[in-house]
């Protein structure tokens, strides 16, 4: 018996919006409940919080370039919904556009996008109205966001 991946095994990187993108108060992004959180007191270690991240958001384009010349043919991201629909209700296309000029980037350097939907960061003003996934609600909410993704951003690979 050996350990190898098969040859078809897909190597990638993966990243997920919060802890990567920063810009949390750009592009139309409002809060979401990894912002809330990370503020508390005690909560995070040495106060950190997503605000500046590793800039992403703006420095996306030259962390691309270096994922090419690394040679990594996919990448995992996740979408922030805080800066898609970010009071939970209507579309920001502020934010649709990052992720289809994210996406571009990506296809332009032969890299194939992979993006999550949900990682863990849903819109603060979610939880504010209804405690987040403690209600039913949240799942609809949840179902318009993925229409709006899925309606709105062309993604080679499947969304997941």
């Amino acid at each position: 018996m050996t350990n190898q991946f098969p040859d078809d095994f897909r190597w990638g990187v993966a990243t997920s919006a919060y802890q990567i993108e920063g810009a949390v108060a750009e592009g139309g992004r409002q809060p979401s409940v990894w912002d809330t959180f990370s503020q508390i007191p005690g909560r995070v270690l040495n106060g950190d919080t997503g605000a500046i991240a590793c800039d992403h958001y703006h420095r996306y384009r030259d962390d691309i370039r270096l994922m090419a010349q690394l040679g990594i043919k996919h990448y995992r991201f996740s979408l922030s919904w805080a800066r898609i629909i970010p009071d939970g209700r209507a579309v920001n296309l502020a934010g649709i556009e990052f992720y289809q000029r994210l996406v571009d980037c990506l296809l332009e350097h032969g890299i194939t996008p992979h993006a999550t939907l949900f990682h863990w960061d849903s819109p603060q003003a979610l939880e504010d109205l209804y405690g987040s996934w403690q209600s039913r609600e949240m799942a609809n909410d949840f179902a318009d966001y993925a229409t709006a993704v899925v309606s709105r951003l062309a993604i080679a690979s499947a969304i997941g």
